[in-house]
């Protein structure tokens, strides 16, 4: 640069001496604050470089003078997590569920803990929301075929339905028309009874008919009126809750091949302490029965 710089005719700076095709350069300082700012960040960076882990190495890196660790500090929390997980697990292995209602904190960690437990293995059948689908139950109404009291949905879920625990709950719908029990005019005829008992429409000809072929065949499990036996894992016909679908062409398909609907049993995958919150999550979706209800 010259001695005598030049001067811009329009704005009155300095130009830099550099030119393209005419255009020069004004040498334009930068603002005053915007340097401090500049210098004040060199500053802090330094400072950080020093105060805290941060420049690399071949093998490893700088701890800094503070000894401040991202990892340590993960991993604190995680055993402080841990540590007050297993307390309150603890809990759950010996409180009844009135102690568990009666205890905020031990509540609230059940709830918690059985949401998320129902998230990773109920959801994909009943739906996250336990509203159930064709062939899963809807857990959020008052509709148990097995009871809906604490004791019993822990049961369940201990043992599961139809599955490989050694005191499973069992039930037996047969296919009474594969099978060749029934024939396709008696199948007729109990689907119409079935319809006529739960107050839908029907075939009464036909559904007198089927009323005699229940009484032989049915009602040792459903019961005589229809209303089922939750000792045998036998469902009420006379309510408008069904399981596998309750149109005409439903309740045929059950009793031409039967239901032998699975549920696991879930104590092989989930601890006492888990299906106890499980149930505690279960039971609260709005359909769990006191254990005075019968």
């Amino acid at each position: 640069m010259s001695d005598n710089p030049k001067i811009d005719e329009i704005s009155g700076t300095e130009t830099t001496g550099h030119e393209w095709d005419g255009i020069e350069e004004l040498n334009t300082p930068m603002p005053r604050w915007w340097l401090w700012i500049f210098y004040a960040t060199i500053i802090w960076g330094i400072g950080y470089a020093i105060l805290m882990p941060s420049i690399p190495l071949l093998k490893s890196h700088t701890k800094g003078f503070l000894g401040h660790s991202d990892r340590a500090n993960v991993i604190e929390a995680m055993e402080t997590m841990n540590t007050e997980r297993y307390e309150n697990l603890g809990q759950l292995a010996t409180a009844s569920f009135d102690e568990i209602k009666a205890d905020p904190e031990l509540f609230r960690y059940a709830m918690a803990a059985g949401k998320s437990a129902f998230g990773d293995n109920c959801a994909t059948c009943h739906g996250s929301g336990a509203q159930g689908f064709k062939g899963y139950p809807n857990l959020n109404d008052d509709i148990w075929i097995w009871g809906g009291r604490f004791e019993d949905i822990r049961h369940t879920l201990t043992v599961g339905i139809r599955a490989g625990h050694e005191a499973t709950r069992f039930s037996i719908m047969m296919a009474y028309g594969r099978d060749g029990i029934f024939s396709t005019q008696q199948i007729d005829e109990v689907t119409e009874y079935v319809l006529s008992i739960a107050n839908r429409e029907h075939d009464a000809d036909l559904a007198k008919a089927g009323a005699v072929t229940f009484a032989n065949q049915c009602a040792s499990c459903h019961g005589d009126q229809g209303y089922g036996d939750r000792n045998t894992g036998a469902p009420n016909l006379t309510d408008i809750e069904w399981i596998y679908g309750g149109e005409r062409a439903d309740i045929y398909q059950s009793i031409y091949y039967g239901r032998k609907g699975v549920m696991p049993n879930w104590n092989q995958r989930l601890s006492p302490e888990m299906i106890t919150a499980l149930s505690v999550y279960v039971h609260s979706l709005g359909g769990g029965e006191e254990a005075s209800k019968e």
